[in-house]
């Protein structure tokens, strides 16, 4: 899945070791001391060494991790260990169905400073709240939209997938989610229920001519870009940036008036957990600019929720901007997709795979 991928793709970041991280908004042993369980992907953000060292040394609060593999195992560690987490970090498209097996507990904003300018697209996102409480605290975030390479006519829909100048020159991201969500966009349908499937399979069908490539890991799109084999993709906005840093390669990341399909990952309590307090302080701490900066400019990092923490960043860098803030305006975000509807989109992308590879 697309998901795994984007967050495996963080531990080939996380050998970095950075020194020095001050977090003056964080009043020292302001929160109950003691230990914090966090449930995350390994090597994603939250278990950086030199962030809980330093967060240990501030707070007196040690923090140690759990991980799960998949997002359907971390809710089954939520349902079965009660009493074992401090935090979790999930997904927009998991947190309602959370919220609704009574796995979170809402969040107490005004022990979270730094929400205070987290930006409001992502905070009014509707799987992070019910009755006007929230569940989560919005952390990072990021889109799949169009990669094209440097020097070429930077396009403004999605329509140029199928464009026939582009004739074996195009990559798709092999997810039957996002597939599904850029042939909605295409057919001006909703990503997470579209109406007309047939429309969303007419328009990926469309692209066929065009399609050099299914891709599936960042690794492979990598190497695939630099030996040429094509000129414009489906891609993460994370990707580009680290594929630029990184790799060097000429690549510009667009989005398209449809905007992108877009993901956020969110920080929540588990209605068990035993250090509530000490997990708000260290919320705080994860969406502090001054850890942002450090994370996103040392390491790599998604966009950060915090608008105060992305303006913190150099003018020049990548990450801030390839996630401009005005693309949350455009941006359709996965939500929780129902089983049966699930089923339909694999369905659909597994036919139109049939039909590329004819």
């Amino acid at each position: 899945m697309t998901e795994l991928t984007r967050r495996n793709t963080m531990k080939l970041m996380s050998a970095a070791l950075v020194a020095g991280v001050s977090f003056s908004s964080l009043p020292r042993k302001a929160f109950s001391a003691g230990t914090i369980t966090v449930l995350n992907w390994q090597g994603y953000g939250t278990d950086e060494k030199w962030s809980v060292e330093a967060f240990a040394a501030k707070t007196g609060i040690t923090v140690v991790h759990d991980y799960y593999s998949s997002e359907s195992e971390m809710l089954t560690k939520l349902r079965t260990n009660p009493g074992a987490y401090d935090l979790v970090i999930l997904n927009a498209a998991r947190c309602a169905q959370a919220v609704a097996e009574d796995l979170l507990q809402p969040i107490d904003f005004s022990k979270v400073p730094n929400a205070s300018t987290v930006d409001e697209t992502l905070r009014a996102n509707p799987n992070f709240s019910k009755d006007g409480k929230g569940y989560a605290v919005p952390w990072v975030w990021g889109m799949t939209s169009l990669a094209i390479r440097e020097g070429m006519t930077v396009p403004d829909s999605y329509a140029v997938l199928a464009d026939p100048a582009y004739k074996g020159r195009v990559a798709m991201d092999d997810d039957a989610i996002i597939n599904v969500g850029v042939g909605a966009l295409m057919s001006g349908q909703d990503i997470n229920d579209p109406k007309n499937l047939a429309a969303v399979t007419a328009a990926l069908k469309s692209i066929k001519p065009n399609v050099k490539l299914l891709w599936s890991t960042e690794d492979q799109w990598n190497k695939s870009f630099a030996a040429k084999e094509f000129d414009l993709s489906l891609f993460w906005s994370g990707g580009s940036v680290r594929s630029k840093r990184v790799s060097k390669l000429p690549v510009q990341f667009v989005v398209p008036k449809e905007g992108g399909v877009g993901w956020v990952d969110g920080l929540g309590i588990p209605s068990s957990a035993p250090n509530p307090e000490g997990a708000l302080a260290f919320i705080n701490w994860m969406i502090d600019p001054t850890f942002y900066v450090e994370w996103a400019t040392k390491i790599g990092a998604p966009a950060s929720s915090n608008s105060a923490a992305l303006s913190a960043l150099p003018a020049d860098d990548l990450t801030r901007l390839v996630h401009k803030t005005e693309y949350l305006k455009t941006t359709s975000f996965v939500s929780g997709i129902p089983d049966d509807r699930r089923e339909a989109f694999n369905n659909i992308w597994q036919e139109v795979k049939a039909f590329y590879a004819e």
